[in-house]
């Protein structure tokens, strides 16, 4: 279909590959281990296995250029020219980066320019029961919002084109690591279910319409969701496409979302991701702002709102042990349909399926106490925050990164690496006893970390070096970072979680500029 490769134009050749479904399917899918919420320097779970963990621990030490390589393999930088054409940005660029745990890893991430609203978006996807779910969001979601935001009489605009067989006009322009893959196989169809969208959207608004973004932005998530359910009960006559969209549908991600035009920020997040502002004091410290809620068993919130939406007689069992029926962790996902459809067409769709699922035992298992689905939804929460000049960055994180160090910890650790300027706080030894020859180390070893702060050139990979390497002192241990980045496929996922960073850095002058025109 000519019309779709000119929709999809943003994307370059180079980087959409014939095989790029391959790296989700290298194994079976993996039900979602999520790691314990502990201090990064203590012991992995479960004990019975610590004495191979030792072992492997002291198996192999690398060296610094090879940590670099590893940390930096994923690592990406995008810089908003100062001048973008229609006016100045407030966002100066940002950095990402993904550090797998699982193999292969189950996070995605995505950055695009809306070219028609000249909003910026960018998204962390985390995967469970395997990476397809997640896959698909990186390469879908975006058009749907960008979508959702167009006007009226533009998608008219935009169906008439397709109608007539004429040129499009691309609605994103990407920013993408060579590694961030699209999948040709399934553009045909992606494309199809969108121009269905866009056609609902043309029916159900008005000439002169101006889409509010907190609803395009919960429109958007929901229909993407349903769409993904709904392609799989259809199924695909190609059967390798069909088997695609049952993967995709039967696993899950989470999702979080950051729209962010002229000094307006707006967050869309479903599940256990997290965004996090980075805000510079008076004093030049720097505080945190969190600007999405984890949707999971500590949020009392989301505990009352899922028993609220069952009956009483599945008050004990509807979250059990911290987990949806005892198993999801994630109160908000895509896919997922083992918790969303019912057992009477969860096992039509199945026997219908390629024979390869039938040997996935995830997709033949029904959850346990399942009676009144659905249980599970692709809601997001929507936060609008007005930018300030005082707001300098934006961290969106999977919860990998949230599980090793704390939001102010983050805030901090990135506020003195973009500013140059170390905070001196105390130094602490939480709880430790420690002689006064381990005292001069520590303080030595501030002072060479310090020094060597700019070894990474891109904020993401500096944040992770700390997320991984941080000893029970708060700095980097060269040889425990060591240690952590050459754990055996086995046991890494037994130590930490699939990272994925983005770091978005704001330009307060022009925050300062558009408050002052508002």
């Amino acid at each position: 279909m000519p019309v779709m490769s000119q929709l999809f134009r943003g994307l370059p050749r180079a980087k959409v590959l014939s095989s790029s479904l391959l790296p989700c399917q290298q194994r079976g899918s993996r039900a979602r281990r999520p790691a314990s919420r502990r201090p990064s320097h203590m012991s992995p779970t479960p004990p019975s296995r610590c004495y191979r963990t030792a072992s492997a621990l002291l198996s192999y030490i690398l060296t610094p250029p090879q940590v670099n390589s590893i940390l930096k393999a994923n690592e990406y930088s995008f810089k908003v020219p100062e001048f973008d054409g229609k006016n100045l940005s407030s966002v100066m660029g940002f950095d990402s980066n993904q550090l797998p745990a699982n193999a292969p890893i189950e996070d995605r991430r995505s950055a695009a320019t809306c070219l028609q609203t000249r909003g910026m978006l960018l998204g962390v996807f985390d995967g469970h029961a395997g990476c397809a779910c997640a896959q698909a969001l990186s390469e879908r979601l975006f058009y749907y919002i960008a979508v959702s935001l167009l006007p009226h009489d533009t998608l008219c605009e935009l169906e008439a084109a397709v109608e007539a067989g004429r040129a499009l006009s691309p609605i994103l322009q990407w920013q993408k690591h060579p590694n961030d893959y699209f999948s040709r196989e399934a553009q045909t169809l992606y494309f199809s279910s969108l121009r269905t969208y866009w056609q609902e959207l043309i029916d159900l608004t008005n000439p002169g319409d101006v889409p509010d973004t907190s609803e395009a932005l919960m429109n958007a998530f929901k229909r993407l969701d349903n769409d993904i359910s709904l392609e799989a009960q259809v199924g695909d006559p190609n059967a390798f496409l069909h088997y695609w969209v049952l993967r995709v549908a039967f696993s899950g991600a989470t999702a979080c979302v950051a729209h962010i035009d002229g000094a307006d920020l707006y967050i869309a997040n479903a599940g256990d991701a997290r965004a996090v502002l980075g805000v510079q004091e008076e004093d030049g410290s720097f505080t945190a702002h969190t600007l999405s809620n984890d949707h999971c068993a500590q949020n009392e919130d989301e505990v009352s709102r899922i028993r609220g939406e069952h009956p009483p007689s599945e008050r004990k069992t509807v979250i059990r042990q911290d987990r949806l029926l005892g198993l999801l962790m994630p109160f908000r996902a895509f896919g997922d349909v083992k918790f969303k459809w019912s057992i009477e067409l969860q096992k039509r769709v199945l026997e219908s399926g390629p024979d390869q699922l039938h040997e996935n035992e995830h997709t033949k298992f029904i959850p346990p106490n399942y009676h009144t689905p659905p249980y599970l939804t692709a809601e997001p929460e929507i936060t609008r925050h007005r930018l300030r000049p005082q707001d300098r960055f934006l961290v969106i994180a999977s919860d990998g990164l949230w599980e090793t160090l704390h939001r102010q910890e983050v805030v901090r650790i990135v506020g003195e690496y973009l500013t140059g300027v170390h905070q001196r706080q105390p130094l602490t030894v939480g709880g430790y006893r420690v002689t006064l020859g381990q005292m001069q180390g520590l303080l030595e070893e501030r002072k060479a970390r310090a020094s060597s702060a700019f070894q990474d050139q891109n904020a993401a990979t500096h944040l992770m070096r700390h997320a991984v390497g941080n000893n029970e002192f708060g700095t980097v241990d060269h040889e425990r970072l060591s240690k952590m980045l050459s754990l055996p496929e086995e046991l890494a996922r037994m130590y930490r979680d699939d990272i994925t960073i983005i770091v978005s850095q704001f330009n307060p002058h022009v925050i300062g500029a558009r408050r002052q025109e508002a």
